[in-house]
Formats: structure tokens, sequence, C-alpha cells
């Protein structure tokens, strides 16, 4: 696999596909063939590197499958420091783990690509462009169906990703909020950051 600032092919992205179809079940590469194609579109119409969308949508949930336990012990291999919070609710660091899993199996070590697998899920204050697009395609690809706000979402996708980002935060928030449900720290300063945007305090 290409290194830091090397262009990506359309053999790489095969290589990535065969992989990720042998990591995940049916209904997993449904989703994970819709975050791409969803990322791929976004990364035309604002402007960012196709091939790097289209890598990042394949590779977010490489590693989502895997038990509780096994997160765990992949976080030990890579020597990675979890929080409280992430240790019990090992679910939230598949998108960091799968970053390593890229680096490792892949050899990518461009940092915005991985920085988009390892945020797709909580977000971060002040996204790259690439990280927004594939925070935003993991809400809104075609298979999703659960939130009633999603035509809206997916339209403003194509027009301003700082905005979709604040809506899907505070959606999100709402949610788990409402369902008493904890909410992860970096999540809550996503939210924070895209909320002042919003607001033009930024």
């Amino acid at each position: 696999m290409k290194k830091l600032n090397e262009v990506l092919t359309s053999e790489d992205l095969l290589k990535i596909e065969k992989k990720a179809r042998k990591k995940m079940d049916e209904k997993r590469f449904l989703h994970t063939s819709g975050v791409r194609f969803t990322a791929a579109s976004m990364a035309m119409a604002h402007g960012a590197d196709i091939m790097k969308a289209q890598a990042a949508g394949l590779l977010h949930d490489i590693v989502k499958q895997t038990s509780d336990e096994e997160k765990l012990d992949m976080a030990e291999y890579y020597g990675m420091t979890i929080s409280d919070f992430e240790r019990k609710n090992p679910f939230i660091i598949h998108g960091p783990l799968a970053a390593h899993y890229a680096a490792e199996k892949f050899g990518i070590t461009d940092q915005d690509l991985l920085n988009a697998i390892t945020y797709h899920t909580t977000g971060r204050p002040a996204m790259s462009v690439l990280e927004q697009i594939i925070f935003i395609a993991d809400y809104i690809e075609p298979a999703r169906d659960k939130v009633k706000e999603l035509p809206y979402y997916r339209k403003m996708a194509f027009q301003d990703l700082d905005e979709t980002c604040y809506l899907i935060l505070d959606n999100t928030l709402n949610y788990l909020s409402g369902a008493k449900r904890e909410v992860d720290d970096m999540s809550r300063q996503a939210y924070l950051y895209y909320k002042q945007v919003h607001e033009g305090e930024i």
C-alpha cells in the first residue's frame, strides 16, 4: 500500500475492499459500501481526494464486528490508552482501532486519512474536510433510515459541511440524553465546537 503523500490507485482500493468483505457480514458490508460511495460523491462536491475518501469509507468499520474482548485486546496490542468510558463501551474504539489496522495491514501513513477513520463515530473539534466527509457519510449513507431529518441532512451534506456536522452532533447528543446514555467526551467537545461555528462565534 502507498505511503504518505503517494496516490492511492484503484488496485489499492480493490485490495482494501477484498479484505473488508472478509471481515464483515453482508449487512455491515452494505453499510460500508454505502459510506464509500457517499464519501466519494461528497469528495467530488467539496474538492477532497476521492480515492482517500473511498479508502476511509471502506476501512472505517473494518474491525467493528470483533467482540468487545477482542477490541480491548487489540487496543493493548496497539499500545492505545483508553478511558474508563471506552473500557466500559468498547464499541466506541472501533474507529481508532481501524486506523491502527489500516496502518499495520495496508501501510497507510496518510494522517488525514487515518484521522478520518479514527473520528468517524465521535467527530472532533475542527475536523478536516476529509474527516467531516467520513463522519457525515457514515450517518447519511443510503441504508440509514432511522432519523426523520435524514433527507435534510443529505441535502446539507453537499452544501455546508460545518452545518451538517453540527446538525448530526446536535441530533446525536439529544438522542443520547433522552435515552439517558453517557456521551463520549470527544463527541461533546465536537458538538460544542460546531455549535460555536453554527452560531457564528468561530
